[in-house]
């Protein structure tokens, strides 16, 4: 098996090989196809479905606990600011310019190195999956959560995100609403106590006013934002309902369907969840991955941002190379040397970890 610094290598070359295959959620099976090739190069056997693609370590033992891998390969829209070809790879300055080349190819490939580092590694007390995964910024149904089905019992979970490389213990979990407030439809013209329009200013006021008791340590209080409305034709006609839709990002104190029935109750509107599924989720302090990054020097911190951490019911810590406000921006790129500090800072927790 290839050394740590080929590995880092190969690393980089395959992140410069994603940028250049166009990804989106969705339409991920190119850069599967490069991935499905990386793990043939390094003669790992693997599994694909859809474009998800997972491994397990050589030594696979159903009696060990699992850790699992995971990063995406799907990207979003270019950002039309972009003055580079978000499909082209440039190297400048130490950075690595291209879409998806921080969002997560650079986690991605990282993971993949460090799962190479262990692979055929015979003695170790836990089993090592990993899962290069589709579909992950639009939550779709065929990503990480249609291929758990296929793996063991997950005991605990790294999912590579750019945190730049400090220790995300809890990250908030989405739920979007589409509200709808109902009244009487009427000419403009006429006296009418049942418009829509006005019916929905105080349920407006209570998505920005009311606040959930339950404040969480890492997360903060939950937050719930109108990001859109929508009612009426035209100028003389009062319009039977107005709809909004409402962005509500949940911590780790309740579940997407305590606050769906807070919302129900107290707001004097139809209300219907788009899912429920994207809950938040968190790790204790105490647990062993974070020990062995703090113990690095590594902080810990609480993320507003979602992730495939949503989908899984182990205990999983966010940790990855990159910077997460350089996501979904205008020339996204990631630094050559976080990918080689991200690959050793992996390897070093998660050998920390598997010894304690």
């Amino acid at each position: 098996m290839k050394n740590n610094q080929t590995q880092t290598q190969g690393a980089i070359a395959l992140l410069k090989s994603l940028i250049e295959t166009p990804s989106f959620s969705s339409e991920e099976d190119k850069t599967a196809l490069l991935i499905e090739n990386w793990f043939n190069q390094n003669e790992i056997p693997f599994k694909r479905e859809n474009n998800n693609i997972w491994a397990f370590n050589k030594c696979f033992d159903d009696s060990k606990p699992t850790l699992l891998l995971n990063s995406h390969h799907d990207t979003v829209r270019p950002n039309q600011a972009y003055t580079n070809d978000p499909f082209k790879a440039i190297v400048r300055d130490g950075k690595l310019f291209g879409l998806g080349s921080n969002d997560a190819g650079g986690c991605l490939v990282s993971l993949l190195a460090t799962f190479v580092h262990f692979y055929a590694n015979e003695t170790l007390p836990y089993n090592i999956v990993i899962v290069a995964s589709a579909e992950e910024e639009n939550s779709g149904k065929n990503g990480l959560n249609s291929v758990l089905k296929h793996l063991p019992k997950l005991d605990c979970a790294i999912v590579g995100e750019p945190t730049l490389m400090q220790l995300a213990i809890a990250e908030k979990g989405l739920l979007v609403l589409d509200v709808k407030v109902k009244g009487t439809p009427s000419h403009a013209a006429h006296q009418n106590e049942d418009n829509a329009i006005y019916k929905t200013i105080p349920v407006m006021d209570w998505f920005k006013n009311y606040t959930f008791d339950k404040i969480s340590e890492q997360l903060g209080p939950v937050k719930m934002t109108v990001t859109q409305i929508n009612a009426g034709k035209q100028h003389n006609v009062v319009p039977s309902e107005c709809d909004l839709v409402v962005d509500i990002r949940v911590n780790d104190c309740y579940s997407n369907s305590e606050i769906l029935e807070a919302v129900k109750v107290q707001v004097n509107a139809e209300v219907t969840p788009r899912s429920m599924h994207l809950n938040a989720s968190s790790i204790p302090i105490a647990h062993g991955l974070v020990q062995a990054g703090i113990a690095l020097g590594r902080t810990s911190y609480g993320s507003p941002t979602l992730s495939d951490q949503s989908v899984l019911s182990c205990k999983s810590l966010k940790l990855g190379p990159g910077d997460t406000l350089r996501s979904h921006s205008a020339d996204e790129f990631i630094y050559v040397n976080e990918i080689e500090v991200g690959i050793e800072l992996y390897i070093k927790i998660i050998s920390d970890f598997l010894k304690q």
